[in-house]
């Protein structure tokens, strides 16, 4: 019996051979399209709060880059530490210690 492996390769590769015999040229797909979500599934109202955090980064990433600790960051925005890393993650910035 053949490996299922090597059957799925071989398979990949002809293909492959049919779209680049064909002419079709290769895709470049632009960083940030692939349509991959970061989470497994989203409901109306995980997407209210998360536009809700939404208005609360760009206070927060000032205050990241102005160097400010998240306890204090968190506190001044007023919310815990917890929910100012979600939102530092979600929109990538961090905050030093």
């Amino acid at each position: 019996m053949p490996n299922p492996r090597d059957s799925i390769v071989a398979n990949l590769n002809q293909q492959l051979e049919q779209y680049f015999g064909a002419g079709k040229p290769v895709q470049e797909i632009a960083p940030g399209v692939s349509g991959e979500k970061a989470a497994m599934f989203g409901t109306s109202h995980s997407n209210k709060l998360r536009v809700e955090r939404d208005k609360i980064a760009p206070r927060l990433k000032e205050l990241a880059w102005a160097g400010t600790p998240i306890a204090k960051a968190a506190k001044e925005c007023g919310m815990e530490a917890k929910r100012a890393r979600l939102i530092a993650r979600e929109n990538g910035f961090k905050f030093t210690s």
